[in-house]
């Protein structure tokens, strides 16, 4: 079969596909009347949002965590004292009302993302649907548009097929799909993940056009929120759906929308208004008269031959995104499902595969886990040129170090992917395990319970008094970096916060959650285990122990250390062996910018570790445990220092600090060819 014979044969298949997704997306619309006549009910009552509570719950704690809404706001809201549904609209409807100025500039940036489907026909380039990345080399779109690998191997995708500032058409950049792997694809909830080729420059085309998390967890739209879809329609250069478009309702599997689009926009991202993808779309719901028959947009019925344009369409149809990340997470096993959940960003952000509880387990098994042990590299690794350590953070009980050294390894080589560097085999990497022997420390590296109908975690602080002292000294400080008055510590004003938290630092926690858009409740439980880790000599010095018993003896190291780590690495340089040169230290997400961190090592007087040949320190805004960052005021000039931007709701994660293409060649530096 020529290319001309394959393309007419490839057009027929995807618009007898999309019309059996449309009369699907028909049925599953007229059988969801009782879910339509909910919302209509609670419309008519005045709800502004006409979703249950626990979706509302759900959103709006989703929000808050996400940095979505200045905690100013949140705590105004709180304040009023609304009743609970109520208080729930309020906080989304600000959330949807007031748009802070980037949303212009993040909806471009989501935008990029997404490329032009086309397929080759005797040297033309015919549209065929809409993908996006959501990985820097990994696309998705429909199985209606890309159904096999021979589909995918016939195919380009467009990125920047789009008009610019001016008005005039920009030149697109054209990849290919990689030819040998089998699209990873689902016709029941119409998905495909393709592989994209790299361009001429040797680099992924997420390095310049960037790509979209998938979410799987809930809260990111409720009915009566807009939805942004952004696509070729028919396609035509790329555009954007802004306006009248909200959702209608949520079935387990799909969301329905109201919003116009075109056939060329199937594989279009369905974005909620903090751009993220909250749906892939895939299908148009007809409007049909008593008989059944499909309507113009005129009210005449539809003729043979009419373009999907005239068709008057009452709503739109999309995949879940929580749904296809749940079925991508089934889909494979072993090695080839955490490559895939690596690349996807879709690890937990820390030991991915955790124990039980110990009373769960059996005693053998219990006996076990609390005898974890840390990981040695492989012999030989990175042709004898060196030992790449990673040292772990708070939380990591029973955690299995295994998983852990997959999951930092994982966000590595995304890094290292985007950098257009080999990457890097999790075996040749050393990890000392700590974890059991932090006893006291307050659970994941991760927003403790929840204790309110808005999801406001508590940190408890230490009940030690000398640790309890440090504490409040270590909280108080960040919330005078954060710009609080020293005099309002005596105050007594402010908000009290659950979990024993009273006098200046309840004012201090309040400051904090006030006035930045840092977590000041994580920062909290961080600090928390800091404080016991600096105050509980027996604690500090079974965790050095643990982790000498995983570190090289000799040659040259690299260590990379986030959070608590970073406190641990500083400890650790004072009781390595003369043999180990540590030519590097990579330090990130780290409390060392405070004072009462950096005078409770064990060399106090440290500024610049003199055994360490370099020094990078990497930070992010939004991780409320850098609020002393940058450390260069602290610790001298002979560090290098950068800042880096990770999504709100990982900001502190470990893969995200890593997935940065600058630091991940930082940290390899001198280890890869």
């Amino acid at each position: 079969m020529d290319d001309h014979d394959f393309t007419a044969d490839m057009y027929e298949r995807v618009r007898h596909s999309r019309q059996r997704h449309d009369e699907a997306a028909a049925e599953r619309f007229g059988a969801a009347l009782p879910e339509r006549e909910a919302a209509e009910e609670l419309a008519g009552q005045g709800a502004s949002l006409p979703d249950s509570e626990s979706q509302l719950q759900a959103r709006a704690e989703h929000l808050i965590s996400g940095g979505a809404l200045p905690m100013e706001t949140v705590m105004s809201l709180v304040s009023q004292e609304l009743p609970g549904r109520r208080l729930l609209e309020r906080i989304i409807g600000a959330s949807k009302d007031l748009q802070a100025v980037n949303f212009l500039s993040r909806g471009s940036r989501a935008a990029a993302t997404v490329g032009r489907i086309s397929v080759f026909d005797n040297g033309r380039v015919l549209p065929l649907g809409t993908g996006f990345l959501v990985s820097p080399d990994l696309l998705l779109t429909n199985h209606h548009v890309l159904p096999d690998a021979d589909a995918a191997a016939h195919v380009v995708v467009e990125f920047a097929a789009e008009t610019g500032i001016d008005n005039s058409a920009a030149q697109p950049a054209v990849y290919r799909l990689v030819g040998d792997l089998v699209p990873l694809t689902e016709e029941e909830l119409d998905f495909s993940l393709v592989r994209v080729e790299a361009g001429a420059d040797g680099r992924p085309p997420g390095a310049q056009f960037g790509w979209n998390r998938l979410i799987g967890a809930q809260g990111k739209l409720v009915n009566g929120e807009s939805v942004n879809i952004v696509g070729h329609p028919s396609g035509r250069l790329k555009e954007i759906a802004i306006r009248r478009n909200e959702l209608l309702f949520q079935l387990e599997d799909f969301l329905h929308y109201e919003t116009d689009t075109e056939p060329g926009n199937s594989g279009s991202p369905v974005f909620n208004d903090q751009w993220e993808v909250v749906a892939l779309h895939h299908a148009g719901v007809p409007r049909k008269d008593d008989q059944g028959r499909e309507l113009r947009r005129d009210g005449t019925l539809v003729q043979p031959g009419d373009p999907d344009e005239v068709v008057d369409w009452v709503a739109n149809e999309g995949a879940r995104v929580s749904r296809i990340v749940a079925r991508l997470r089934t889909s494979l096993s072993g090695t080839a499902r955490e490559q895939l959940l690596g690349d996807l960003g879709l690890l937990p952000a820390t030991a991915p595969t955790a124990l039980p509880a110990a009373e769960a387990l059996p005693a053998r098994a219990a006996a076990a886990a609390s005898q974890r042990r840390g990981l040695r590299g492989r012999t030989g690794a990175f042709a004898g040129r060196g030992s790449l350590l990673f040292l772990h953070g708070r939380g990591q009980e029973n955690a299995d170090p295994e998983g852990m050294r997959r999951s930092w390894t994982a966000g590595l080589n995304r890094g290292l992917t985007l950098a257009g560097l080999p990457t890097v085999d999790p075996v040749d990497v050393w990890l000392p395990f700590y974890g059991n022997r932090t006893a006291g420390t307050s659970g994941r590296e991760a927003l403790l319970g929840d204790e309110s109908a808005l999801g406001f975690a508590s940190a408890t602080p230490p009940t030690d008094p000398t640790t309890r002292v440090l504490y409040e000294e270590m909280i108080q400080e960040a919330a005078v970096k954060a710009g609080m008055p020293e005099e309002l510590l005596t105050a007594q004003e402010g908000f009290s916060l659950p979990g024993g938290a009273s006098g200046a630092l309840r004012r201090s926690l309040a400051w904090l959650a006030a006035r930045t858009d840092l977590d000041g409740l994580f920062m909290s439980a961080v600090l928390g285990d800091v404080a016991r880790y600096l105050e509980d000599r027996k604690t500090r010095q079974a965790v050095l122990d643990a982790v000498r018993e995983s570190v090289p003896d000799s040659g040259g190291l690299t260590i990379v250390a986030h959070s608590l780590g970073t406190v641990v690495a500083m400890d650790l340089l004072t009781q390595l062996d003369a043999a180990v040169d540590v030519r590097l230290l990579v330090t990130a997400g780290s409390p060392l910018g405070l004072d009462a961190v950096h005078e409770r090592l064990l060399a106090p007087k440290l500024r610049r570790p003199e055994r360490v040949a370099r020094w990078d320190n990497v930070w992010c805004p939004a991780d409320p445990v850098t609020i002393g960052c940058p450390l260069r005021p602290r610790w001298g000039g002979d560090l290098h220092e950068s800042v880096v931007t990770n999504p709100r709701e990982q900001a502190h994660a470990i893969h995200e600090y890593l997935a940065h293409p600058d630091i991940a060649r930082a940290v390899t530096r001198g280890l890869l060819p």
